[in-house]
């Protein structure tokens, strides 16, 4: 099945109000900013958004928050070198947190995917994240019981792909998107560059196929920290 679409437009053609999307990236390596930016174009509104991180300045996922797009955010990271717009909104009670420690929220995502609705971790055990879910003790040792992490819709950037969605990632660019891929209903996905049907080795392949739905050619992505630093903002 050929998965290609001819724009970021109609990539992100059907995110809609109320939507659940997972969005790759930690900080900018991996972040599908053009991906993003599209989907302010379409300024849907009450959005969940997943991801490691809040955003930065005014550009990518801080943009989408910055027009009031975003609900709540579930992440690890709502602080960063320059998180005015997550600060603003979440000061100003318009936007909800559900801070997640790291390691669980990939481990969330990737239950998601792997269709486990739950599990127990060591971690947050005793802290305020813990409050309200259920503890359970395993060798003498406590363990919080978290749920899993699946969405609508992923957002995810990847180095190469073909036209039947089968990816490989550039070097830390990978991060959580090849979980993201597998835990959400519609993943959609920006490449740099698009080979032919057969063109990659299937034991490069990161992400099969079988969990992407869309994907588009973005030959020079942009990148956060670069535009950060030019003081770039997203109308």
């Amino acid at each position: 099945m050929d998965k290609r679409v001819g724009s970021v437009a109609d990539a992100v053609a059907g995110i809609g109000n109320g939507a659940r999307v997972m969005i790759g990236g930690f900080g900018g390596a991996g972040a599908p900013i053009e991906l993003i930016h599209a989907l302010i174009d379409k300024r849907p509104r009450d959005l969940t958004v997943i991801n490691n991180n809040a955003g930065t300045g005014r550009v990518g996922l801080a943009a989408m928050i910055d027009a009031g797009m975003v609900r709540k955010m579930i992440c690890s990271f709502p602080r960063s070198s320059d998180p005015r717009a997550f600060t603003e909104k979440y000061l100003a009670g318009e936007i909800e947190l559900e801070l997640v420690p790291q390691g669980t929220l990939a481990e969330r995502i990737r239950a998601g995917g792997a269709g486990i609705p739950a599990f127990y971790t060591p971690t947050a055990y005793g802290t305020e994240l813990a409050e309200g879910k259920p503890i359970a003790e395993f060798d003498g040792r406590r363990y919080v019981q978290e749920r899993w992490l699946k969405a609508d819709f992923a957002l995810v950037k990847a180095h190469l792909g073909d036209p039947q969605g089968n990816l490989t990632y550039n070097k830390a660019a990978r991060n959580f998107s090849p979980l993201m891929c597998m835990a959400a209903a519609t993943t959609i996905v920006q490449v740099s560059r698009l080979a032919a049907a057969g063109d990659i080795d299937p034991e490069s392949v990161v992400t099969p196929g079988i969990f992407v739905d869309r994907v588009v050619e973005v030959p020079h992505p942009q990148q956060e920290e670069d535009l950060v630093r030019a003081g770039a903002a997203c109308a």
